[in-house]
């Protein structure tokens, strides 16, 4: 009997402590809750502490009271201008108002999904309508407060506080780099021709110019050398007519030895000429003086 008693009283102890773990809850700093009865909101606890509820009948949602990051993907925007830009933003958020986040969303894997929507449709909304110039200039600060101001009335329907959005990174398309690019690179390649096309223009005028210059520069020696020879011819002229006049019989000499040298330079020359010619006049004397 005893023993049955013992089991009897273990098993009332056992199921007061399950009801009493299923009676109390703990509520940390960093949470917040609802407490649900059959699946209706009955109220939101958000002091810390031990908490009670009516076991079996009512059960705890917890939500985060922190802020909270959201950091979707990266997603392609066409601005006012055509422009095409791929913008990766993120947003700081916290849940405010836990029991409209629990009608409107229930859990925070949902709430993500739908922030992110929110936060999409805004920045495609705001950013749709200014142009690259204007997201580049000092305007960008006014850019963001709007896309801020967006996102936080829309998030506000689903008990969402956001404290900021913010574009971490704003890139032009990869297909849209490299189509900039490779006209960038036509754009130098035509300019370098362009260059060459000019370098080679002023390079054959330059040559046709120094063609020039050569052309007068030696026609002008040439013309001088005329001259100079013309005058030293005329000189040598004057001067063998006044050294014949002074002595005609020396000058008929001197042009004759002159003339038997040329003739005879060449071993191989031969001449058929009479002894008595005039051209042996001096020869023939010399001979004679030498007997």
């Amino acid at each position: 009997m005893n023993d049955k008693l013992k089991v009897f009283l273990a098993v009332v102890a056992a199921v007061i402590l399950f009801v009493i773990g299923n009676s109390v809850y703990i509520l940390n700093q960093t949470e917040q809750a609802i407490v649900l009865q059959f699946g209706e909101p009955m109220r939101v606890v958000k002091e810390p502490g031990l908490k009670f509820k009516i076991p079996f009948i009512q059960n705890v949602v917890f939500y985060d009271n922190r802020l909270l990051n959201l950091d979707p993907p990266a997603q392609e925007i066409v601005l006012n201008d055509k422009k095409r830009l791929d913008v990766d933003s993120f947003t700081r958020y916290r849940i405010v108002d836990p029991l409209k986040f629990y009608k409107t969303v229930r859990t925070e894997l949902q709430a993500r999904g739908k922030l992110e929507e929110i936060v999409n449709s805004s920045v495609r909304k705001i950013l749709g309508r200014i142009t690259l110039q204007e997201l580049l200039s000092q305007k960008r600060t006014q850019i963001m407060r709007d896309i801020s101001s967006a996102v936080k009335v829309d998030a506000e329907q689903i008990g969402v506080s956001v404290a900021d959005v913010r574009i971490r990174r704003a890139d032009l398309p990869i297909e849209v780099l490299q189509a900039i690019n490779a006209r960038m690179k036509s754009e130098r390649e035509r300019e370098a021709k362009e260059f060459r096309a000019q370098g080679q223009q002023m390079s054959q005028q330059i040559k046709a110019q120094a063609e020039k210059e050569r052309t007068i520069i030696i026609a002008e020696a040439e013309k001088n050398a005329q001259i100079i020879r013309g005058t030293g011819d005329k000189q040598a002229i004057l001067i063998w007519n006044e050294a014949a006049n002074k002595d005609p019989q020396f000058y008929a000499y001197y042009r004759t030895l002159e003339a038997y040298r040329n003739s005879m330079a060449n071993g191989d020359t031969s001449m058929v000429l009479s002894p008595n010619s005039e051209f042996f006049e001096f020869f023939n004397k010399t001979m004679k003086n030498g007997k």
